[in-house]
C-alpha cells in the first residue's frame, strides 16, 4: 500500500459532542490515505473499530433529506419494474427510506445502528440490528434466497470484504443481483472532493478496483450508472458469474476506460491529487481569513461528518465560523467534533444572519442554493470548498 496523502490528526467525524462532554478527551485517529498497485484500490490506512462510529447514537438519517428520498422512491420503482424482486435484502437500511417503497413480507433491512433499526421495525419491517455477516446472511436465507440485495453506502464502511462477499454469494437467487451505490473515486478525484475521506469511509471504489474484488467470490459487475447522489456516486449491478439471465452491459467498458484514461490505475495520479489539495487547503484559509479581517460573520450550514475533514484538516474552527445550521434532529444542540463548533436547528435564512455561509453539506448545494435564494438575492454569499474553494 502506498501513501499518498495526509488529513493528519481527525476526531470521528459523526461522534457529536454533548454540552456536558466539552471537557472529554476526544478520539482522534490519524487519517492517511493510501493505494494499492496491485488491485488499485484506494482505502485509508488506520481504521476504527466498527462498534466506535455504527452504533445506538448514530446521527445521519436518510429520510430527513429530500434528495434521497426521492433517489431511493424512483429507484426502488425502477428496480421492481425492471427486475420484479420476490425477496428483498438491504444492508445498511438506515431509517428505512429504500425499504418502505417495497411490501412489508418481500424485504428484510439489516443495520447495526440500534437507533435507526427501531424506527423501521416500527413500521413493520423486519430489520436485524446486527452488522452483516455470514452467520446473519444464513439465518435471513434460510427459506428462501433473495432476487436483490441493495446497499447504498454501506459496503465502503466494512473492512472485511471477505465476510461480505461471501455472504452475499450465499444468498443470492440463481438469477438474483446486488446493487452497490457508493461514492465515486473518479469525481472524487475530479472534483477534489478530498473530504470523502474519513472514519466511516474505509475505501473509496473504482470500477477496476471493484472488479478485481468481485473476480475472487466469483462476482462480475454487469452494469453501471453514474449518479449524482453525494456529490457523485456509482451504482453497480452485479451479478454471479453463474448467472446467465443478465447480459454485461457496454456501460462497464466504457467506465473502465475513463477510469484508465484518468490513471486511476497509475500512483502517478494520486501524487498529483495530494499536490491540489494541499492548495485547495491554502486558497480555504485565505478566504476565511480575509472575510475575518474585514469583521465579517461567517456561520456554517450543514454539519455533516465530511465537513469535519475539511475544518480539522484545515485548522478552521469557532474563530471563524460563529455555529452551524442543520437539519437533523440527533445534531441539533451539540458540537461538532474536534473544532467544537455548536449546531443550531435550522431555519430558513435571513440576511442578517451571516455575511458568508460556509456550506459543509456541499452535495446538496443545487437544493440549498434554490432553498435559499432569498438570502443569495439580498446579498448573502456561500463558501464552497468543491472543487475548489470559491464564494458564491
Amino acid at each position: 500500500m502506498k501513501k499518498f496523502l495526509d488529513l493528519g490528526l481527525q476526531p470521528l467525524a459523526n461522534s457529536y459532542i454533548k454540552k456536558n462532554n466539552l471537557k472529554s478527551k476526544e478520539k482522534k485517529f490519524k487519517l492517511v490515505v493510501g493505494f494499492n498497485p496491485k488491485n488499485f484500490l484506494v482505502s485509508i490506512l488506520n481504521t476504527v473499530p466498527k462498534e466506535k462510529m455504527f452504533n445506538k447514537d448514530y446521527p445521519y438519517k436518510s429520510s430527513e433529506s429530500k434528495t434521497m428520498q426521492k433517489s431511493f422512491k424512483t429507484m426502488s420503482k425502477k428496480l421492481k419494474l425492471k427486475y420484479k424482486p420476490k425477496f428483498v435484502i438491504e444492508i445498511g437500511s438506515n431509517d428505512g427510506a429504500f425499504i418502505k417503497n417495497f411490501e412489508r413480507k418481500n424485504v428484510v433491512g439489516v443495520e447495526p445502528c440500534k437507533n435507526l433499526a427501531s424506527i423501521t421495525k416500527k413500521k413493520g419491517y423486519v430489520t436485524y440490528s446486527e452488522y452483516w455477516s455470514l452467520n446473519l446472511a444464513k439465518k435471513i436465507t434460510k427459506k428462501r434466497k433473495a432476487d436483490l440485495i441493495y446497499s447504498a453506502n454501506t459496503l465502503s464502511h466494512i473492512e472485511d470484504f471477505n465476510e461480505i462477499f461471501k455472504a452475499i454469494s450465499i444468498s443470492l437467487s440463481d438469477r438474483g443481483i446486488l446493487i452497490i451505490e457508493d461514492p465515486s473515486l473518479l469525481e472524487c478525484l475530479k472534483n477534489l472532493a478530498y473530504d470523502q475521506f474519513y472514519c466511516e469511509h474505509i475505501y473509496v471504489f473504482s470500477t477496476i478496483s471493484l472488479k478485481k474484488i468481485l473476480n475472487k467470490y466469483a462476482l462480475e459487475i454487469f452494469d453501471i450508472e453514474n449518479t449524482k447522489t453525494h456529490g457523485g456516486s456509482n451504482r453497480y449491478y452485479i451479478k454471479k458469474t453463474s448467472n446467465k439471465f443478465f447480459k454485461i452491459n457496454k456501460n462497464v467498458k466504457k467506465e473502465i476506460k475513463k477510469e484508465i484514461d484518468y490513471g486511476l490505475n497509475k500512483f502517478t495520479t494520486y501524487q498529483k491529487f495530494e499536490k491540489k489539495v494541499k492548495l485547495s487547503k491554502k486558497k480555504l484559509i485565505e478566504i476565511f481569513t480575509k472575510i475575518k479581517k474585514k469583521k465579517l460573520k461567517i456561520i456554517g450550514y450543514g454539519a455533516t461528518a465530511k465537513s469535519c475533514t475539511i475544518l480539522n484538516y484545515c485548522g478552521i474552527g469557532k474563530k471563524q465560523i460563529d455555529f452551524f445550521y442543520d437539519t437533523t434532529s440527533f445534531k441539533i444542540n451539540k458540537f461538532l467534533p474536534g473544532t467544537k463548533i455548536f449546531i443550531k436547528k435550522y431555519k430558513k435564512l435571513k440576511r442578517n444572519d451571516a455575511d458568508y455561509v460556509y456550506l459543509g453539506a456541499w452535495n446538496f448545494k443545487d437544493e440549498i442554493f434554490q432553498k435559499e435564494k432569498k438570502f443569495i438575492k439580498n446579498g448573502g454569499k456561500f463558501i464552497t470548498h468543491v472543487p475548489f474553494p470559491k464564494i458564491h
